[in-house]
């Protein structure tokens, strides 16, 4: 937590603020303006950090005690800075400003009153790690083997409870919002949340989520509440959107005596729900105060007037939020470019032709961004970065193929193709229910020293197991069975997929459900092979790559291209931005309809990508939901939304695919999956057989596969379904 005290406002006279110079209309008023109750409406690059710095600084040129002043953030680092920037701007050092995130502000004053909370003064405050340490020991004491059933994980369990501690739930409610699964279980795990409450309570111990809790305890009572209320004359809350329940009712009732609370934020940037974040803070926010006053932040500084226009275009089709605009104060720029592509694989290829044609014309890699909508969307451009040697830097989580389940997954294809791969059948072993490191070690030396895998499957095998190991052995083994039987390594994925793997993933993730869509997009990579060796080598050469392309970035400094998920990226922004992937079922998420209001959010999430930009804005999606082949995908209806003036088309095409018909003598052969694109690249019907003549209109492309030769009655059945049209 950063404090700042700036004493008299006489030490300053070295530095006097033109505001009028430095700020334009809309942020003058805020700092002048803003006291009582007041909401900051600020648009993307509109100068939000800018004003807050401001009017921070503006009441200590009035004489306000910096003590009095409390600033609450997100982040740390964002409340230094933002104070640091206030300590330059009135030319002197300062100190004093209580200003961190909700959970810094919270332990400063629980160490202070931590006998009123029932602690001693030493509390211990456990991370995420020491809490799923904690949650892991009760479950033993309460005799719960979560991986002989199927119950939550202690990583699950912990979001399970956080979430219903933020947002004010029931146990159920969270479960029936985000892990229906476990519905049934929730009996027995109220009673080990309880538990595991007894058992931080006895250790003098809070995680997290207690600091809120009981800061809010704190700052409600009618004596000690009263007294920290008072304190703070001035309070400002920087990207309110972002808060939830519980830190809203903090925000309140720290307000409650002196009533100077100034919240900035933008509806349109409220993209946390699934971690509790209830936009309905912010759009509610002057209910029950009659003299509260709505500032509006719309002068963009950041990107060009056109791809503005695209993010307005958009936004305008959500109902819950304020109307606004964004205006543009920069010179005109290039339209958004929207580019389908054949396949994932050719999507790809665009991505990368295009940076390697932008960094040739001057604009360096880090100054380009690569944004999808969740993290399995990255694949095929990752393979393709490496293929390139181009160094990329990956934001939101970890890299592709170094992910626990890809690695699971993997680890089913790497036994298959070779039964000695002692590490491959420690990983998938180590996975089933009742198996431990021991057993799982036994088991995989028995199965290493088989001539044919085909063995494993017959009762000897089974007999000769651990006793603990028999007990799943039977599903196991059925499912490595169907695995076995398959001739592609596509097919073998989702072999396992459709096994009990998804129990796993639900039981030990929180976020099972972005995994599960990784494990689909490994399928659809997988499609491009018709054997597990190359495929297998081919990914062993990503890795390969990729630990000698850090290791160079490690000594030479080397720029790096960005890749990172629209969540990662908010509140960043870079001269290009390209948004990829931007198919229905992908962006939005296929989950976005499962939830209430969902829609409205995926649309906020496709506004922040786009608001990235400052120059260039490139907007792609597969036609094909496979990496080669062509099964038809939908655009995103997001991208249908928007107004076709403002975007700019251009059709990518893969050299290896036929380009259009030219006449009715030639002799084409059977085709798949002919689509004509409409001016979006949306398709018509798509038929099989072999067309004779087929008229393409200007604002549209066709893109097909020869395979075979037809049969007369299915050309015949073609045509007729052409003339249909």
């Amino acid at each position: 937590m950063s404090n700042l005290s700036l004493g008299n406002s006489r030490r300053f006279a070295c530095r006097n603020i033109d505001y009028h110079k430095e700020l334009n209309n809309e942020q003058r008023e805020v700092v002048f303006g803003g006291d009582g109750y007041c909401l900051v409406l600020a648009g993307a690059g509109s100068g939000k950090t800018r004003t807050v710095i401001y009017r921070v600084a503006y009441l200590l040129e009035k004489g306000i005690d910096p003590a009095s002043i409390l600033l609450l953030t997100f982040t740390n680092k964002a409340a230094r800075e933002m104070l640091d920037r206030v300590a330059a701007l009135l030319g002197g050092a300062a100190e004093g400003v209580c200003g961190g995130t909700f959970h810094s502000v919270a332990n400063r004053f629980l160490r202070r009153n931590a006998a009123w909370c029932g602690y001693s003064n030493g509390f211990t405050i456990l991370d995420q790690e020491d809490a799923r340490t904690l949650l892991k020991a009760v479950l033993k004491d309460a005799g719960i083997d979560v991986k002989a059933r199927r119950f939550p994980s202690p990583a699950v369990l912990q979001d399970i409870i956080s979430y219903t501690r933020n947002t004010n739930s029931s146990l159920y409610e969270t479960l029936t919002y985000k892990h229906s699964n476990f519905e049934p279980l929730s009996g027995e795990i109220e009673s080990i949340a309880n538990l595991y409450a007894e058992r931080k309570r006895a250790a003098n111990a809070m995680d997290f989520d207690d600091l809120l809790i009981n800061w809010l305890r704190l700052v409600e009572d009618v004596t000690a509440g009263e007294a920290i209320s008072a304190r703070f004359k001035y309070i400002l809350v920087d990207e309110y959107q972002d808060t939830n329940a519980l830190q809203s009712r903090l925000v309140a009732a720290l307000a409650r005596v002196n009533q100077n609370l100034l919240v900035v934020g933008d509806d349109a940037q409220s993209i946390y729900a699934f971690r509790g974040a209830d936009i309905q803070n912010i759009l509610n926010f002057t209910k029950g105060k009659p003299d509260a006053k709505i500032f509006k932040l719309l002068s963009n500084y950041r990107s060009v007037p056109e791809i503005l226009e695209v993010a307005n275009d958009s936004l305008s089709y959500n109902t819950d939020q304020f109307e606004k605009r964004l205006v543009g104060l920069r010179d005109n720029g290039r339209k958004p470019i929207l580019a389908p592509a054949p396949s994932a694989r050719q999507e790809a290829r665009f991505i990368v032709e295009r940076i390697l044609e932008l960094r040739a014309a001057g604009t360096p890699l880090p100054a380009m961004a690569v944004l999808f909508r969740s993290s399995a969307h990255s694949q095929a451009l990752e393979f393709e970065l490496l293929k390139r040697d181009i160094p990329y830097e990956y934001r939101g989580g970890m890299k592709f193929f170094g992910r626990a389940h890809i690695k699971d997954l993997l680890a089913y294809v790497r036994v298959i193709n070779n039964p000695k791969d002692e590490a491959a059948w420690l990983r998938i072993l180590s996975l089933q229910q009742g198996i431990g490191s021991a057993t799982a070690l036994s088991v995989a030396r028995k199965a290493r020293g088989l001539s044919d895998l085909e063995r494993m499957f017959e009762p000897e095998f089974e007999a000769a197991l651990p006793s603990r190991a028999k007990d799943c052995w039977g599903n196991f083994a059925g499912i490595l069975r169907q695995a076995v039987g398959c001739k592609e390594p596509s097919e073998m994925i989702r072999a396992v997929l459709g096994g009990k793997y998804q129990e796993h993933l639900e039981r030990e993730y929180p976020d099972w459900k972005d995994r599960f869509e990784d494990l689909e997009q490994l399928a659809a990579f997988a499609e491009g092979y018709n054997d597990c060796e190359s495929f297998l080598a081919d990914i062993a050469m990503y890795d390969d790559v990729f630990v000698a392309q850090n290791s160079e970035a490690g000594t030479c400094n080397s720029e790096r291209l960005i890749l990172s998920t629209v969540h990662q990226a908010k509140g960043l922004e870079w001269d290009t931005v390209f948004v990829m992937n931007l198919a229905d079922n992908a962006f939005p998420s296929r989950y976005a309809f499962e939830e209430e209001n969902g829609l409205e959010e995926e649309r906020r999430l496709f506004y922040v990508a786009i608001t990235r930009a400052r120059n260039r804005l490139f907007f792609s999606y597969p036609l094909s939901s496979g990496f080669d082949s062509l099964s038809i995908n939908r655009l995103s209806a997001f991208v249908q939304e928007v107004s076709p003036h403002l975007l700019e088309r251009l059709e990518v095409r893969d050299v290896s695919v036929a380009s259009v018909v030219k006449s009715a003598d030639d002799d084409l052969g059977r085709y798949e999956d002919i689509i004509e694109l409409d001016k979006y690249g949306e398709r018509r019907p798509s038929f099989t057989g072999r067309v004779k003549t087929y008229s393409v209109s200007p604002s549209s492309t066709t893109i097909f596969r020869q395979t075979e030769k037809p049969k007369p009655t299915i050309i015949k059945s073609f045509l007729r379904d052409i003339e249909d049209l």
